[in-house]
C-alpha cells in the first residue's frame, strides 16, 4: 500500500511513518521541510507540502498513485489563524483531492474533544475538517480518530509532564480533579496501522483512548516513577497563576502549555475505551506500562530538570548585560569610570570612546539576547567581549581581581551560565 503521511516530522508523524515502514508500507513522508524530512528518513522519498498555502490542484498533483492519506498535520497554538488554515481550511483541500484523483482511504487525525461540545479554537477548527470529511457520499472509505493525549519520549505533551513530574513538589494542574486518558505512541501508531488494513468502509468517528482515565495528579506520579524519582505531593497552584502559565506559554512558545491546552484539560479528556477495542482490534497499554517500553535514562531525567531553565537563564543574562550597559553609560559617574581605567594611560577622548563604546556593545548584545535573536551566536560574542574585557583588566588593572565584591572573577561563573544557555538553547532549536 502506498501511504501519504502529512505531518510526518513531527513526534506522531514520525513514529507512525516508521511503524508503517516496518509494516511493509510504501510510505511518503510529506510536510513543510523536504530537508527534515530527508535527514529524519534517508530511504524515504520526501514530499513538501503546507496547508496554509496549498490549493486543491497542489494536491492532486502530489496524490497521483497514492493509496491510502494519513493527515497527522496540526499546531499547538494558533498563531494568527494558523488553525483555520492548517486545521480546517487545508485539510479540506485535501479532502477534495483525494475524491478527485480516487484515492481509497483517508485516516483524519483529529483530537478528542472535537465534537459537538466543542469551545476552543483548537477543536472548533478541526471539528470543521472533521465535518466535512463525515459528508463524504461513499468515494472514499475514511475514519477520523480521536486522540487523547498521545504520550512517549520526544513528544512535546512527554516533555512538559516528565518536566512537571521533576520539580521538588510537582503542580497541580487545576482543582486536582481534571482527568485525562493517555494513550501511549505505540498504541496510536497500531491504531493508524489498524485502520488502514481495516476490511470493509468503516466512515466513522473514533475515540482513541487508553484505558484508564487519571487525574493530573496521577499522570505526574506516573511520570515521576518512570524517571525513578520518588513520590512527593503535588503542589496546589493558584487558579490566576495557571491562566498566566498559559498566557506566557501562548507569547512565548513555551512547549505544549497554551491557554487553549489548559481550557482543555479543564474540559476533561475521557472517553470509553471499548470502541477502540471493539473497531480496530487495538487493546492500548496502561500508561506505566507503555512508558516501561522505554525505561528513563540519566539523560531523559537530566532532560526532564532542565526543561524549564532556558527562557529564565537567557532572560537573566540579558538583564546583567542591559544593566552593565545601562551604569556604564552615565548612571555611575563617567568621572570615576575614567578614573578607574586611567592605569591604561589613554588620554580623556579615548577613554570616553572606550568606556561608552564599550556600553554600546553590553546594549546590542544584551537586546539581542532579551529578543532571542541566534542565541548561540549572541552568547558566543558576549564570551569573546568578556574574554576581552577579563585581558585587559588582568594586563592593566590586576588589581580588581582582588576586589572584595569579585567584579572579574563573577565573570568565571557568567561564562558558565552563558555555555550552558548555548547549550541548551542549540538543544531546543
Amino acid at each position: 500500500m502506498r501511504v501519504l503521511v502529512i505531518g510526518a516530522s513531527g513526534f506522531v508523524g514520525q513514529a507512525v511513518v516508521r511503524g508503517l515502514t516496518a509494516a511493509g508500507m510504501a510510505v511518503l513522508p510529506a510536510g513543510r521541510s523536504p530537508e527534515r524530512l530527508r535527514r529524519l528518513f534517508p530511504a524515504l522519498p520526501p514530499v513538501s507540502c503546507d496547508f496554509a498555502t496549498d490549493t486543491e490542484a497542489d494536491w492532486q498533483t502530489r496524490l497521483r498513485g497514492v493509496e491510502a492519506v494519513v493527515n497527522l498535520a496540526g499546531l499547538i497554538r494558533d498563531g494568527g489563524g494558523g488553525f483555520k488554515r492548517v486545521h480546517a481550511d487545508g485539510p479540506q483541500a485535501l479532502f477534495r483531492a483525494c475524491r478527485a484523483v480516487g484515492v481509497t482511504q483517508v485516516v483524519q487525525v483529529s483530537a478528542l474533544g472535537a465534537d459537538e461540545a466543542a469551545v476552543t479554537q483548537y477543536h472548533t477548527s478541526k471539528r470543521a475538517a472533521d465535518d466535512a470529511l463525515a459528508q463524504d457520499s461513499g468515494t472514499l472509505d475514511w475514519i477520523i480518530l480521536r486522540p487523547s493525549l498521545i504520550l512517549g519520549p520526544g513528544g512535546a505533551s512527554h516533555d512538559l509532564f516528565a518536566a512537571l513530574a521533576a520539580l521538588p513538589l510537582p503542580p497541580r494542574l487545576g482543582p486536582g480533579t481534571w482527568q485525562v486518558q493517555p494513550i501511549g505512541i505505540a498504541d496510536f501508531v497500531a491504531t493508524v496501522h489498524n485502520a488502514l488494513q481495516h476490511p470493509g468502509r468503516l466512515a466513522c468517528r473514533l475515540n482513541i483512548v487508553g484505558p484508564e482515565a487519571m487525574t493530573t495528579d496521577a499522570l505526574t506520579a506516573t511520570y515521576r516513577s518512570w524517571l525513578g524519582l520518588p513520590p512527593v505531593p503535588s503542589l496546589p497552584i493558584p487558579q490566576a497563576a495557571l491562566r498566566l502559565a498559559g498566557t506566557l506559554g501562548d507569547r512565548l512558545a513555551l512547549g505544549a502549555l497554551t491557554s487553549e491546552s489548559l481550557t482543555m484539560l479543564a474540559a476533561g479528556n475521557t472517553a470509553p475505551v471499548e470502541p477502540l477495542v471493539e473497531t480496530l482490534g487495538v487493546r492500548p497499554r496502561a500508561l506505566a506500562e507503555a512508558l516501561a517500553e522505554t525505561p528513563a535514562t540519566a539523560a531523559d531525567r537530566w532532560r526532564a530538570r532542565l526543561r524549564f531553565f532556558p527562557v529564565p537563564l537567557r532572560l537573566s543574562l540579558a538583564f546583567v548585560w542591559l544593566w552593565t550597559a545601562f551604569v556604564s553609560a552615565g548612571v555611575y559617574p563617567l568621572a570615576g569610570s575614567l578614573q578607574l581605567i586611567a592605569p591604561l594611560g589613554l588620554p580623556p577622548w579615548a577613554g570616553l570612546t572606550l568606556i561608552l563604546g564599550g556600553a554600546g556593545l553590553d546594549l546590542i548584545l544584551g537586546v539581542l539576547l532579551l529578543i532571542g535573536w541566534r542565541i548561540p551566536w549572541v552568547g558566543a560574542a558576549q564570551l569573546l567581549l568578556m574574554a576581552g574585557y577579563t585581558g585587559l583588566v588582568t594586563l592593566f588593572l590586576p588589581d580588581l581581581w582582588l576586589h572584595p565584591l569579585g567584579p572579574i572573577s563573577k565573570n568565571l561563573p557568567v561564562a558558565a551560565a552563558t555555555l550552558v544557555m548555548m547549550a541548551l538553547e542549540t538543544d531546543r532549536g
